[in-house]
């Protein structure tokens, strides 16, 4: 199973279990876990890429260890929604990943994370060298973290449509 939309991944997820989020660049993959609430996204520490066979035994790795049964995975469209080449190889990589895992991914737009990520390192104060160490990862966490809030007002609407039946 490569690929769930946030609405699948919603009917599959039990209570209890958590799901990582991914910013995947050319030299780093931007980490971020939830808590088993699925209520926040927290940062983890960056992944520095070396090649695809040990990014994937890391980041397994750290799914094994955390638990996750799914990654949320940004997708870099342009901003006129367009695909550019970011976009393909990120889907690349989920093809690759999807040999090694069952775990699923759940491609979700990241448009602004980074600027939004950015924007709050900033309004923390924090130095422009810990800040490009701490940008992806904090782009990752904003990418789960919209996840996680869509996750949450799904819930929400089956809790209502529930009242009806």
């Amino acid at each position: 199973m490569a690929t769930l939309t946030i609405e699948e991944l919603a009917e599959r997820l039990k209570p209890g279990e958590a799901i990582a989020g991914l910013d995947l660049g050319t030299k780093t993959i931007g980490l971020s876990a939830s808590d088993l609430g699925r209520r926040f996204a927290t940062p983890r520490p960056v992944i520095k890429r070396v090649k695809f066979t040990k990014d994937a035994e890391v980041l397994l790795s750290f799914a094994a260890k955390e638990k996750i049964v799914a990654f949320v995975i940004g997708l870099p469209v342009n901003m006129d929604g367009s695909s550019g080449p970011r976009v393909q190889a990120t889907r690349a990589f989920v093809r690759s990943m999807s040999e090694k895992t069952d775990i699923p991914f759940v491609y979700w737009d990241e448009r602004l994370s980074t600027v939004a990520a950015e924007r709050a390192l900033l309004e923390m104060d924090v130095s422009r060298a810990k800040r490009s160490e701490r940008i992806d990862s904090a782009a990752a966490s904003f990418i789960l973290q919209g996840a996680l809030d869509r996750l949450s007002g799904l819930a929400r609407m089956s809790d209502t449509s529930d009242d009806f039946s």
